[in-house]
Parts: C-alpha cells; structure tokens; sequence
C-alpha cells in the first residue's frame, strides 16, 4: 500500500519527529513546521519534508519556481513598462 500524502495532525507530529502534538502545534505557530493544506485538516508529507530540509540545511532556502508563462508575463510586463516611460529630449 502507498503512503498518503496528506496525514494527521497526530501523524505529521509524528513524522516530523515532535514528542507531543503540542511541540508539533507550537512548531506550526512559530513557522517552523508547515500549515496544514487550506480547507482541510490534512498535512502535507512533502510539505513537512521540505521543512525539515530547511532546518538541517539540506535546503538552504526556497527557490521561486517560475513557470514558463510566469517568464513570459513577466517580459511583457518590462517591455510595457520601458514603453510607458517618457522620453526626455534635448531642448534646442
């Protein structure tokens, strides 16, 4: 069988290899530990490995993953922004 993805709060606590829920919940509050997924009162086992790289620095920060329309948006964005500046010209 396959190991779920999204688990408990009991299971990520213990995953994540908290002692008590209430290290898991201070470790939620204080950022360290992730949210659990919006809507739902699941946790996100990648999520929670993710964290934890971070914290024993096998990850030393979060990369921006930008998309391929991201980049593309993004240049149209500059080439509309350089179009809109005023252009200055010399006085005669």
């Amino acid at each position: 069988m396959t190991e779920p993805r999204g688990i408990s709060k009991k299971q990520a606590a213990a995953y994540a290899g908290c002692e008590s829920l209430s290290a898991f919940t201070e470790w939620v509050r204080r950022g360290i530990m992730p949210k659990p997924i919006p809507g739902t009162r699941k946790w996100d086992r990648k999520a929670i490995d993710a964290a934890l790289d971070r914290l024993s620095g096998l990850q030393p920060k979060i990369e921006a993953q930008v998309t391929p329309y991201d980049a593309w948006k993004a240049s149209q964005n500059a080439g509309a922004a350089e179009r809109d500046q005023p252009v200055h010209k010399k006085a005669r």
